[in-house]
């Protein structure tokens, strides 16, 4: 068994099958398909069950994930460890988001980061829950994890650092409801049609606790894709409830951002393995964190 065995097995589960996965790693499917068989037969397992053209994971293919990603992960380290003799001059890092925080902080922190270390790249995976996030985290999918949650930031199977709070806002059409005023209070809320998120996001907890208190509205479009809310604001669909990081990319579209009164916030928080970081995970956070936020 060797590394690039386990990444091909990683491959395959992430991408959905063999044939996306040698386009992946831009390798012929009949040398993916034969590394796997050599895997399997160190193994002395099937790791996947051939159904016609399609591969589903085994019992054994299941167990194997994250024991693989452990040994892939550890295998980065080491050689971002060895890039960090070089100071950083090379390397990769995977940082898990939330759309929200993927606008804003996580825009600034790569900012800061490229800055100092140009030659690092970030890859950025898209998490929509903040179990999406640690998940992804824990399972070693990647190393660092930005998300934000009304409670307390997860320490269960993570290590957390506070990054800071972002307040809820709504985000209405030029010409449209409350569009002449600088804030509203929630109750207002009642009557108007919103767009909302997916159930267990941050923007749909907001509106699902003010249905609760007895605030009835609409709900004119339920999207996971968040970059589609503003859009749907300016085509006059509704009027959409979303954490400040997108007041500015809102203004900059047309849209007017108003406050909400009560103030709602979301605590913002930067979660890695409970594990020793690789180098440019500490760099990361030594760069995109206030001193006093960069130990648990």
């Amino acid at each position: 068994m060797d590394v690039r065995q386990l990444q091909y097995f990683l491959a395959i589960v992430d991408h959905g099958g063999f044939g996306r996965a040698a386009s992946a790693l831009y390798v012929s499917q009949p040398s993916l398909s034969q590394a796997i068989r050599g895997l399997e037969r160190d193994l002395g397992s099937e790791l996947f069950h051939r159904v016609g053209r399609r591969a589903v994971l085994s019992a054994a293919g299941e167990a194997l994930i994250e024991p693989a990603r452990e040994a892939v992960r550890g295998l980065e380290t080491a050689r971002a460890s060895v890039a960090a003799v070089r100071e950083l001059r090379e390397g990769r890092l995977d940082v898990a988001a939330m759309p929200s925080q993927a606008v804003e902080p996580l825009t600034t922190m790569i900012g800061a980061f490229s800055g100092r270390y140009p030659g690092v790249s970030v890859a950025i995976r898209a998490a929509f829950t903040v179990p999406d996030v640690v998940e992804l985290v824990r399972t070693g999918a990647v190393e660092l994890g930005l998300l934000a949650t009304a409670g307390a930031l997860p320490e269960k199977e993570v290590v957390s650092r506070p990054v800071g709070r972002q307040r809820f806002v709504l985000v209405v059409p030029p010409g449209g409801p409350f569009a002449d005023r600088g804030s509203v209070r929630c109750e207002e809320l009642a009557g108007q049609r919103l767009i909302v998120g997916q159930r267990g996001t941050g923007m749909r907890a907001y509106v699902e606790a003010l249905r609760e208190r007895g605030v009835e509205f609409t709900v004119a479009a339920e999207t996971e894709h968040r970059v589609a809310v503003i859009p749907l604001v300016l085509a006059g669909v509704g009027l959409t409830v979303v954490t400040e990081s997108w007041q500015g990319l809102a203004r900059r579209a047309g849209a007017r951002v108003l406050d909400i009164e009560p103030e709602t916030a979301l605590t913002v928080g930067l979660v890695s393995r409970r594990t020793r970081l690789s180098p440019a995970a500490e760099a990361f956070v030594s760069t995109a964190l206030p001193a006093g936020s960069r130990e648990p």
